[in-house]
């Protein structure tokens, strides 16, 4: 079996098949390290790695990951364009006000982002101010958060929720998109600059006073904690949280491993866990109409 000669075959089939693998000269490279340490019956298991990586995932499934991290862009955006213009945000120290600035401007960069990203391949979900109720009141205006644009202490606690889901809708959807090398680098690349949102956003609440604020607030989440207390509007905070008390990774229990002091609430903030689609779009529902 010639292995060169397949690799030709391919391309003449598909001259883009280096593109999406590697470059020509990187698989190159990969064949003779691969032929130089595994068995011959072996190389066909190799190959079959770089394969996966260029036609392991379609066009179709790549294009439903991309929109839903578009749309969680989408409401981001508009409540930080909102926000920053809002009455409450009028209330803030001017670093409060830039950070809010720098965040919203962010998030503008990922939508045009993804759309561009989506557009070569698919097309991509579209979305304007009037398609949100940031008050979570699903169309009606009236939700647990209508006030949250006048009252600045609500406005950061609904930021850091959106912050925090949208760290683990990420995280959620990274094992779909491992088909695609170059996709699941800017979708992780995103992802670190939700998660740097979501400290600062953290960061701003723990040094200023309010009711709002239950605990002491660290960068990342702790247990199912979500460090508000905000009354009626509890019951749609806390899908946010649930299942951030795992403390086990790998089906390692890290509370006190190896004879450490290692607690529960050190175990459940050393990692975020995952949110499904499913559970991120309800979530994320009572802010679209």
């Amino acid at each position: 079996m010639n292995l060169k000669n397949i690799l030709t075959e391919i391309e003449k089939v598909d001259p883009e098949v280096y593109e999406r693998m590697d470059t020509r000269r990187n698989s190159m490279k990969r064949f003779a390290f691969a032929g130089k340490v595994l068995a011959a019956a072996a190389i066909p298991f190799a190959f079959g790695g770089m394969f996966k990586k260029a036609y392991g995932q379609s066009t179709g499934e790549i294009v439903d990951v991309l929109n839903f991290a578009l749309t969680l862009e989408y409401l981001e955006a508009e409540f930080y364009k909102q926000a920053v213009a809002s009455a409450a945000v009028g209330t803030a120290s001017a670093a409060d006000k830039a950070a809010l600035t720098l965040i919203r401007d962010h998030e503008i960069a990922h939508v045009a982002f993804l759309r561009a990203a989506i557009m070569p391949i698919g097309t991509p979900v579209s979305f304007t101010a009037n398609d949100f109720d940031f008050s979570g009141g699903n169309g009606s205006g009236t939700g647990p958060f209508a006030t949250a644009f006048v009252n600045y202490d609500l406005l950061l606690a609904v930021a850091q929720v959106f912050e925090d889901t949208g760290v683990r809708a990420y995280k959620g959807q990274a094992a779909n998109l491992m088909s695609n090398n170059d996709v699941l680098t800017a979708a992780l690349r995103i992802h670190s600059v939700e998660a740097r949102h979501a400290a600062k956003i953290r960061y701003m609440r723990k040094n200023k006073p309010s009711a709002l604020v239950t605990g002491n607030i660290q960068p990342w989440i702790i247990g199912k904690m979500s460090n508000i207390e905000a009354g009626a509007a509890n019951a749609a905070i806390q899908p946010s949280y649930d299942g951030e008390e795992i403390t086990t990774q790998a089906t390692v229990d890290i509370v006190g491993i190896g004879g450490t002091a290692v607690t529960a609430e050190d175990a459940s903030g050393a990692f975020d866990e995952p949110l499904t689609k499913a559970q991120v779009l309800a979530i994320v529902d009572p802010f679209i109409k």
